[in-house]
């Protein structure tokens, strides 16, 4: 009988304004939306993730990449990748990145079917995008059960 060991992951939606961050439970099956961070200098936005990290005991980070519709990396896809070089110089856990393109169409469909104000749409878009983001990736890595995890 083999022992799924615990591991709390945090999805993040990185924004130019805010960063969505959302955990998951400790089985890695479910992704909760935690809070969004008004972003400040980095550092300051490194800071706050960083007490998140000790306080969840998180062990891994996914960061949703916004690609383009095509697949390719624009300009927003660009300045999400340094922001996640400067977080891994700050942290030392492993950071994967996921492709997001879709996240925020559906965050805003759900805000919408849910029948929310333009105003607490924008107030939780980011940290639902975040909780899809992760979701996704749960999802992907829970299909793969059988398989050994890539190594960290």
């Amino acid at each position: 009988m083999s022992h799924k060991k615990l591991m709390r992951i945090m999805g993040l939606d990185v924004g130019s304004k805010t960063i969505g961050v959302a955990i998951s439970d400790e089985l890695g099956i479910t992704a909760q939306g935690l809070k969004t961070v008004k972003r400040k200098a980095t550092e300051d936005d490194l800071r706050e993730l960083v007490d998140i990290i000790s306080q969840f005991q998180i062990e891994k980070i996914v960061v949703g990449l916004p690609k383009n519709m095509d697949g390719s990396l624009g300009k927003q896809a660009e300045f999400v990748l340094a922001w996640v070089d400067d977080l891994k110089n700050k942290i030392h856990l492993p950071v994967d990145t996921w492709d997001e393109r879709l996240s925020t169409v559906e965050a805003s469909r759900t805000l919408l079917k849910a029948d929310l104000s333009r105003k607490k749409r924008k107030g939780v878009i980011d940290k639902l995008a975040a909780v899809l983001i992760l979701q996704g990736y749960l999802q992907q890595i829970g299909s793969r059960k059988d398989e050994p995890l890539p190594p960290a």
